[in-house]
């Protein structure tokens, strides 16, 4: 700092000004100061800056994997918020470590320069309700369920499927077949139960589920089973990309998509990626989630209280598109 300082004629305490951000310097003075910065190659140390303030601006990420739409999208969502805050992001995964505890996964990163975590659950975790987060590392979960100890947000995957069972049925439609995302994400069990029992509270018979792996070559082995029944008028698929396989299946066997079959998907993933999308969906607003989960984050960095032992809950948003039909005439 003296070295920049006598290069760029001011004084130690207006270059720390520069280099923290500071708006109490005047436009030129920043200029000269960051011009002998970068004739003399010095730049601001995150390590000397961390262990001066406490903070190293830095959040840690937790995820089960960064392949799935969901998580690809709740990241570039914590990044994004991130970078607007001046912090940077570390990542860390635990792919296939099947019955991984919580607190082991978040131990890891107490050995990391990060001031908090953000934890992507998309499976249980055996010590979810007793995990409690050291003082001087705050965690945030993105949970289907609330935590006790910690902050906790996701988007709200029962209320979307019992918002589709009430759109379909309103379209004319007797009954909505489900195809069922895997039994070990969280996402789908709920989205299933906010299926069943919105089919309940009509008192429609449960028609048989039909389960996925959220991959669109499970939509179509559904697909192809579905145009068999004859009863069966509209379908929920637990994503869209199962829904996508879906009306494949259905096509390949001779239905029509409305005509025939009214189809919906969940999380809006193929907007962009399929040309002429028709695809009628629930948008999941998962780049809404990673950044309110930044926040939250950020916030307890600062010293707030965030509220623990509940959950904020992201509405999902219908998205009309092409692929139900109205019956009810």
């Amino acid at each position: 700092m003296r070295d920049v300082a006598k290069a760029a004629g001011v004084s130690a305490q207006t270059v720390s000004r520069v280099a923290n951000g500071s708006t109490a310097v005047r436009p030129q003075t920043q200029q000269r100061v960051e011009a002998a910065m970068t004739k003399l190659g010095y730049r601001p140390n995150y390590a000397a800056r961390a262990l001066k303030h406490g903070r190293f601006k830095n959040v840690g990420v937790l995820m089960h994997n960064m392949t799935s739409n969901g998580n690809v999208r709740i990241l570039n969502g914590i990044v994004s918020a991130a970078a607007e805050s001046g912090y940077a992001v570390t990542v860390h995964t635990i792919n296939g470590q099947a019955n991984q505890s919580l607190n082991s996964a978040i131990t890891h990163f107490q050995q990391l320069p990060v001031d908090a975590v953000v934890a992507v659950l998309e499976r249980r975790v055996p010590d979810f309700n007793e995990f409690d987060p050291a003082k001087d590392l705050p965690v945030v979960l993105i949970s289907e369920d609330p935590a006790n100890h910690c902050p906790t947000i996701d988007a709200d995957q029962y209320g979307c499927s019992t918002a589709i069972v009430d759109y379909l049925l309103s379209k004319g439609h007797r009954t909505v077949y489900h195809v069922a995302g895997p039994s070990w994400s969280r996402a789908a069990e709920s989205r299933a139960k906010g299926w069943r029992d919105a089919l309940k509270q009509f008192g429609i018979p449960l028609p048989k589920t039909y389960v996925g792996d959220w991959e669109a070559d499970s939509g179509y082995q559904a697909g192809l089973a579905l145009a068999r029944e004859e009863d069966c008028t509209a379908i929920y698929a637990a994503n869209d990309q199962m829904a996508y396989g879906l009306v494949q299946g259905l096509v390949a066997n001779g239905k029509r998509v409305p005509q025939d079959v009214s189809v919906i998907g969940v999380d809006d993933s193929l907007l962009g990626v399929v040309p002429r999308l028709t695809m009628t969906t629930m948008r999941m607003k998962f780049n809404e989630i990673g950044r309110e989960a930044f926040s939250m984050a950020r916030r307890q960095c600062e010293g707030e209280e965030v509220p623990v032992g509940v959950k904020t809950v992201i509405p999902a948003e219908l998205i009309e598109r092409g692929s139900v039909r109205d019956i009810s005439e």
